[in-house]
């Protein structure tokens, strides 16, 4: 038989309702300020960039020369003569093998930079200037309202 929980202190609906329709309306008043939708604008540009170039910049080609390196014991000297074989047969190859072995190096490079773009939109979300105004806005009003709110608004 199981026993009910114990009942912590009911936020009464009307208190709840009227602290998230004053914050409907306040974004839905600075929506309207040209300045904010231009800096909205800017942030996304700026967070889609910084994405793009984290995943298909640094992740890749760290990867791409992180990985033989490590391979290599960490010497210099042990990757170029590793390497060095491998771009000659390259040069000397005939150009459908060096097209396949590009556009292979291509769906690889690709498929790393997909792989933590996926990642990054999922670790490090869009922080809106709308919600961040609207957060400073609510501090405020919870503090004139404090008297009329439940403890836990």
């Amino acid at each position: 038989m199981t026993t009910p929980a114990p009942q912590s202190k009911a936020v009464d609906a009307p208190e709840v309702a009227a602290y998230w329709a004053e914050r409907r309306r306040y974004l839905d008043r600075i929506r309207k300020v040209p300045e904010i939708r231009q800096r909205f604008w800017r942030e996304v540009a700026i967070y889609l960039l910084r994405r793009l170039l984290w995943s298909f910049g640094f992740f890749p080609v760290f990867i791409a020369f992180w990985v033989p390196f490590v391979m290599a014991n960490f010497n210099p000297v042990v990757l170029a003569s590793d390497l060095i074989p491998l771009l000659q047969n390259f040069v000397d190859s005939n150009p459908e093998v060096q097209a396949t072995t590009i556009s292979t190096l291509v769906i690889a490079w690709a498929s790393i930079g997909f792989f933590f773009l996926v990642f990054d939109f999922v670790l490090t979300p869009f922080k809106s200037p709308y919600e961040y105004e609207a957060d400073v806005y609510m501090r405020s009003w919870e503090q004139l309202n404090h008297d009329q709110l439940p403890d836990k608004v």
